[in-house]
């Protein structure tokens, strides 16, 4: 069976709506991954109540695999309309947390002033699972997902989900060091068939942003090719970043490496499956 990626939220750092930003879409980090009848969620952006809304009544069974905690990438969560459906199962992972947990963090979030209402308003079964970025997990059979730290300020996790004979990787968000590669990232990509790569910059803006812990997209052609990957799909565009400003990266990056391209909102990427 085929895998099919599709993009639910783009952006990074804020959600930006309007005609400056329709053709490329608004919404923060949401990516949906199936496999088959099998449904696999990165991040839980603004994006993700579109997803939601997507899905219908269920019964869903899933999971949720978090980078990180920072705002642009768990705003969808108290929205996302299946968390409320009592037919539902999702596990949700989270990989970056030294002192804390994935459910008091949420629990913390939806706690007033900040939300009126907690978590356990919702109705579905929600299991919440935390791990060290770097561990090897079995979400369900026939499918892995390899995982590794990022250099993000507070942590995150890159990972790389492993089904029919393909590999996709998400890696958002992280810095790198100028005139080197991150041998985590490296080493988690190496061969994949689909890299979705943290582009929030521009090699040309990146001097003004070092600390902000983010990467370019020429960074990401660059880890790329050291790593054999295939397809390169530019991720978590820069709010300030407008569909004019896309395009040109899109020409610049396809030039730089055929076959490279800018995420857009419901864009849908198929690998068919290869026997192993």
């Amino acid at each position: 069976m085929a895998v099919l990626v599709r993009f639910w939220g783009v952006r990074g750092s804020v959600a930006c709506p309007g005609e400056r930003c329709a053709r490329y879409g608004g919404n923060t980090s949401c990516v949906e991954v199936r496999v088959g009848d099998r449904l696999f969620v990165f991040d839980a952006g603004t994006g993700l109540r579109d997803l939601g809304l997507s899905l219908g009544d269920g019964p869903i069974d899933a999971d949720l695999f978090l980078t990180h905690t920072h705002m642009d990438h768990i705003a969808g969560i108290p929205f996302f309309q299946p968390f409320f459906g009592p037919q539902n199962r999702f596990r949700l992972w989270s990989g970056h947390l030294d002192s804390d947990n994935i459910h008091g963090v949420v629990r913390s979030f939806m706690a007033a002033p900040l939300f009126p209402v907690p978590p356990d308003i919702f109705n579905a079964t929600l299991e919440w699972n935390d791990f060290h970025a770097g561990a090897t997990l079995h979400p369900r059979e026939g499918i892995v997902v390899r995982t590794a730290p990022l250099n993000h300020p507070n942590g995150a996790t890159g990972y790389r989900l492993e089904a029919e004979g393909r590999a996709v990787c998400y890696i958002t968000d992280t810095e790198h060091i100028v005139g080197e590669l991150d041998s985590n990232i490296v080493d988690l990509v190496r061969g994949a068939d689909l890299m979705i790569y943290d582009s929030t910059y521009t090699d040309e803006e990146y001097p003004k942003h070092v600390g902000w812990g983010h990467s370019t997209w020429q960074q990401g052609v660059r880890v790329a090719e050291a790593a054999g990957v295939g397809q390169l799909v530019i991720f978590h565009h820069d709010p300030a970043h407008d569909d004019g400003f896309m395009d040109k990266v899109l020409r610049r990056a396809a030039t730089m490496r055929p076959g490279t391209t800018v995420a857009r909102e419901g864009d849908t990427i198929e690998l068919a499956a290869i026997e192993v």
